[in-house]
């Protein structure tokens, strides 16, 4: 029986994050007609709420930047950190398109970035590791070039900047407001920014929303269509190809051919608990999560409804959380780094290194979890001296934490080591002899349990005014403490794909008409996270790649 298809066009994208648009786009670029269709209300996925930077070796800013890397530098890069756990020819895809996804878009798009000086990536001491960086963050965007629906239909990320518009760049300075003059040129310069996007009624967007925004001006200027509150129901298959979808849309449901194919970029599992407790190490939760609420696997389950293998499952983004009383998760990233402060299981034992990159603390926080010292929670433990010296969950320097986060109990505040113990369930001699040990390589410049401020990655974020960026005593009064979870800015596993993004079955047979982009697929970078927007480049460049392919087949 024949379909009757409502609408068709030639590329058929599901999801509006960063990977969804980026194929989108790229239709256009290639003369195809495009249509998005979003679950939620609001486009924009993950990246919206992300810092937004990309991860592309030897692209031409770091050209620009004359940092000499080569394609033979980021594959050894490749093979030191994600190894052979993910095909050498999708490796070899990246390194070899990626920059060429971000010349095309630089060139024929408004999406536009800039180099990140010294965001190093997360392995850098390992072969091809750069301290300098590849990463390239979004330059910064006026949402008043977006119509009206547009602008308020962006996904926003709701950070706490208090009305300032802050790049990466600018926050690694601005950390250090209280303590260096870099911090404090780059404040009133990002002062200064606030004050003349007043002036002129500028409304300035940076990071993962000023990434969305620049990608949705780019659709729409190129003529691509993308549908709000359409969940995607059904992969509508003919002759065993994924010759369409199903949507849902204004209560009606609505089937649309895809002459060239169906590109699935709609992100993870992270908002199902129950694929959640099937899938990733336990104890898990979807509170933990700081990606949007529509990411409930969707598309991922009926990619293998239609055969698709899957892979890396169990793996996800890490992101160590602290929740606040009735806020989102907050990923504690530069608040790992500074000194004065150390994270501590239920028995008040450290256990690993803190300024580690994220995702490895948080696999560092599963492998150190057992029932007599549990690590989920852990406890962030903060002096009044790094409370004053640095940001830290938002707060600038000296500011303090909200009453309601003080009486709720999710801040614990001592006047006293012992009596932090008590408050978080410790034995107080332990975590005294715990702060003691941790004041000791503190003075002495050096972790020797777990080499804290060692690689150049962990003082990315350290105070340069300390012999050891990353280390200072824990000593002075009143201490805090937060809980931290396992949480994740997305999920890892999905569906198998090739070095095109065409789904896989398990037999290694493609899908025909079926591709699959960022977190809805098994990710390039295997069971680690290479660099910073190791998750972003990889799904706009697969997705750039999956459309390319379409075009020329």
């Amino acid at each position: 029986m024949s379909t009757e298809w409502d609408h068709t066009y030639d590329v058929v994208v599901v999801g509006s994050g960063a990977a969804g648009m980026a194929a989108a786009i790229t239709a256009r670029l290639r003369g195809l007609s495009a249509l998005v269709v979003e679950k939620t209300d609001r486009y924009g996925g993950t990246t919206a709420l992300s810092g937004g930077a990309i991860w592309v070796p030897n692209n031409f800013h770091l050209d620009a930047a004359g940092l000499g890397d080569t394609p033979e530098k980021a594959r050894a890069y490749l093979d030191a950190t994600v190894g052979d756990r993910v095909p050498a020819e999708r490796k070899d895809a990246y390194v070899e398109h990626a920059p060429r996804m971000v010349r095309e878009f630089h060139d024929r798009t408004d999406v536009r970035f800039a180099y990140t000086p010294g965001y190093c990536d997360y392995y850098p001491e390992r072969l091809g590791g750069y301290p300098q960086g590849r990463s390239i963050e979004p330059e910064i965007f006026d949402l008043n070039k977006l119509p009206h629906e547009q602008r308020a239909t962006l996904r926003r990320a709701g950070l706490p900047t208090y009305g300032l518009t802050i790049t990466s760049r600018d926050f690694r300075r601005l950390n250090m407001v209280a303590r260096t003059w870099a911090g404090r040129r780059t404040s009133v310069k990002v002062g200064a920014r606030a004050v003349g996007a007043f002036v002129t009624g500028r409304k300035l967007l940076s990071l993962g929303e000023a990434l969305i925004a620049r990608m949705r001006h780019s659709l729409d200027r190129l003529g691509g269509e993308l549908w709000l509150s359409a969940p995607l129901t059904a992969l509508v298959q003919d002759g065993g190809r994924i010759a369409g979808v199903r949507v849902t849309r204004g209560g009606q449901e609505v089937t649309i051919r895809a002459r060239g194919g169906v590109v699935l970029a709609s992100g993870g599992f992270s908002h199902d608990q129950q694929l959640r407790e099937k899938y990733l190490p336990s104890p898990t939760s979807v509170e933990w999560s700081s990606t949007p609420e529509g990411q409930t696997g969707d598309a991922l389950e009926l990619g293998i409804a239609a055969g698709a293998a899957v892979d890396l499952m169990d793996r996800m983004w890490g992101a160590p959380s602290v929740v606040p009383p009735g806020s989102r998760p907050f990923f504690l990233v530069a608040d790992r780094g500074i000194p004065g402060m150390a994270i501590v299981n239920a028995a008040g034992e450290r256990y690993a290194n803190e300024a580690a990159p994220y995702h490895e603390f948080v696999d560092a926080m599963y492998a150190a979890d057992r029932p007599e010292a549990t690590t989920v929670p852990s406890w962030l433990i903060l002096d009044a001296t790094s409370k004053a010296r640095y940001i830290f969950m938002g707060l600038f320097p000296g500011q303090a934490f909200p009453k309601a986060w003080l009486e709720s109990g999710f801040v614990k505040k001592a006047g006293s080591v012992e009596e932090l113990a008590g408050l978080i369930g410790a034995a107080p001699k332990r975590l005294r002899a715990t702060v003691d040990r941790f004041n000791g390589f503190a003075r002495a410049g050096r972790d020797a349990d777990f080499r804290r401020g060692d690689s150049v990655y962990d003082r990315y974020y350290g105070d340069p005014k300390l012999p050891n960026p990353n280390l200072a005593p824990l000593n002075k009064a009143p201490f805090y403490a937060v809980p931290v979870h396992p949480g994740d800015i997305g999920t890892k596993g999905g569906l198998v794909t090739d070095a095109t993004a065409r789904v896989l079955r398990e037999d290694g047979a493609a899908i025909e008409g079926l591709y699959a982009s960022g977190n809805v697929s098994a990710a390039v970078m295997g069971e680690t996270y290479p660099g910073p927007g190791a998750t972003i480049g990889p799904a706009m460049t697969f997705s750039w790649l999956a459309v390319d392919h379409i075009a020329r087949t």
